[in-house]
């Protein structure tokens, strides 16, 4: 359910709507929708389990408080479900607090006894951006990412020709934001309150 949450380079996209029983957040990566129920009713059965577990809402001030259980253990915690893997006794404390207009502050404690050490929070602003139109998880006539890779390939791809007709070893590729910083690279620890 956090990977739906945590910003990536696509689908960032969120619709959160609400009614006096409910509050429905339908997230455009991986296309799924919450409904959180504000009844005050318990949490299902501990042997029902699911992907997005089972979320329960209530209201302190203006802050929506959401807690959810009964998770399945085979999702992970990070972007696109992508990072360490919790166990089914995880727990998430979601706190959605409207800051103002256009941005809802987001706070989520992760608690797995079994799958951390101890527990910790996330914490990010959702902004709403004007015109921002949300589209299901696929393929759609405006995406040009399949062909600005391949573009890209084919120019990477030139110039590993061009490097071998000089008798040069392949150029290294550019822009790459995966695996470790690199040597000297300035870290920041956002959680040291600096």
């Amino acid at each position: 359910m956090l990977g739906s949450t945590l910003p990536v380079i696509y689908g960032n996209g969120m619709r959160i709507t609400q009614n006096p029983e409910a509050v429905a957040i339908t997230y455009e990566m991986i296309h799924d929708t919450r409904v959180i129920k504000l009844d005050g009713s318990p949490h299902l059965d501990n042997g029902i389990r699911q992907y997005m577990g089972n979320a329960r809402g209530r209201w302190e001030g203006d802050t929506l408080v959401v807690e959810t259980t009964n998770f399945t253990g085979e999702t992970s915690i990070g972007p696109n479900g992508n990072g360490t893997r919790h166990s089914a006794e995880l727990k998430l404390t979601e706190r959605f607090t409207r800051v103002d207009p256009e941005m809802i502050e987001y706070i989520t404690t992760v608690e797995d006894p079994v799958a951390y050490a101890a527990p910790f929070t996330l914490r990010l602003m959702i902004t709403k951006q004007p015109d921002y139109q949300t589209y299901e998880y696929s393929c759609h006539e405006g995406n040009g990412a399949v062909g600005h890779s391949l573009s890209g390939e084919r120019v990477y791809e030139k110039e590993v020709a061009e490097a071998a007709a000089k008798g040069l070893p392949p150029p290294s590729r550019s822009g790459n934001i995966f695996g470790p910083p690199q040597e000297g690279a300035e870290i920041i620890d956002i959680n040291a309150g600096e």
